[in-house]
């Protein structure tokens, strides 16, 4: 992973100008960006592994209700939102580099009875940090997941969604 330092650095942002640059790093949650602000930024946060850190310690540190509400802002992977053309920028990316716009009918229709299998059991979305994977290592992971238990499986979500946001933050920092 890249240490690359973000051009503006984060903590010479008032609280608007972070919000609107970083309020989408987590999947329609643009509190997370808000309460990682308010919690102080230094220059320590300047870089996307700093910035990662803190803003993935403010969602480790949240509620399990909060916690929740960040898992079911993401799309299924593979699943309707995807076909329809209804995700976010960085999501139709981050699934079309795994190839999961390639899938077969027949992996589709894996994908569905997984996405319904999971849902039905944890009561939100499977999520995982895509990016470097391919769609059979998904399929994979997917199953050894299902049996997992609600609280295991809880933090594997938020471990990932953080996986998602430090990628997202590289990028930034990469691409500028």
């Amino acid at each position: 992973m890249h240490d690359n330092t973000l051009i503006p650095r984060p903590s010479t942002l008032d609280l608007s100008e972070f919000v609107t640059r970083f309020g989408d790093i987590y999947e329609h949650s643009p509190w997370v960006a808000k309460l990682t602000w308010e919690r102080g930024l230094q220059a320590a946060q300047d870089t996307s592994a700093g910035l990662a850190e803190a803003m993935g310690r403010t969602l480790r540190e949240a509620s399990p209700e909060r916690q929740l509400e960040v898992i079911r802002a993401h799309p299924d992977l593979a699943g309707k939102a995807a076909i329809a053309g209804d995700l976010t920028d960085d999501s139709t990316r981050e699934q079309a580099g795994a190839g999961l716009d390639q899938c077969t009918p027949e992996e589709m229709a894996r994908f569905e009875r997984l996405n319904a299998a999971y849902k039905e059991k944890f009561g939100f979305p499977f999520v995982m940090a895509v990016k470097g994977s391919d769609r059979h290592a998904i399929l994979a992971a997917f199953e050894a997941r299902l049996e997992n238990s609600q609280q295991e499986e809880r933090r594997t979500a938020i471990e990932q969604i953080n996986r998602i946001a430090r990628l997202r933050l590289d990028d930034r920092a990469t691409n500028r």
